[in-house]
């Protein structure tokens, strides 16, 4: 997280991305909650599976945080099912518009940053981003402080470092 904090320090830019980044989100789960098959007696998507992995991987990184993005993944897939309902052309309009205007708000807040997005460099960064945003959040309800010393402590050495 330290490495996307040092791509992430405009204000204008964080803004873009608390829309733009679960607007890709969303976007990326509608096809994927199309995609079905029974376990156990439950209807499982793709959607479903893809966010248990990622948050497997967020629950390894921080339990509170990933705890958060449960619940912001189970809002998501709930309205990407919504939108997969509503049959294939309504269900493609809609990830096409959320995620060419998802990635459009990302791309202005790093005109505004002035540093290509961190994903240019590692494109694992694009998981990163949620939770990043999520430790912002928590950051301004004044939880974990300890993690937001280390992210800007470690953000400005890897701002400082040129990328590969």
């Amino acid at each position: 997280m330290a490495v996307y904090a040092a791509y992430h320090r405009d204000p204008r830019n964080k803004a873009t991305h608390f829309v733009g980044v679960p607007l890709i989100m969303l976007a990326i789960l509608i096809p994927l909650s199309w995609m079905r098959f029974d376990m156990a007696g439950l209807g499982i998507t793709a959607a479903m599976v893809v966010a248990a992995a990622v948050l497997a991987y967020y629950f390894v990184l921080d339990l509170p945080l990933a705890a958060a993005m449960l619940a912001v993944l189970a809002v998501l897939i709930w309205l990407a099912e919504l939108i997969a309902a509503g049959g294939a052309a309504r269900g493609w309009a809609w990830f096409g518009i959320l995620f060419v205007g998802g990635w459009t708000l990302q791309f202005v807040g790093h005109a505004f940053e002035g540093r290509r997005p961190a994903f240019f460099d590692n494109v694992l960064q694009v998981f990163v981003a949620p939770i990043f945003l999520m430790a912002e959040v928590f950051f301004a309800l004044g939880y974990k402080p300890e993690v937001r010393k280390r992210l800007s402590s470690s953000g400005r050495k890897a701002s400082a470092t040129p990328s590969s």
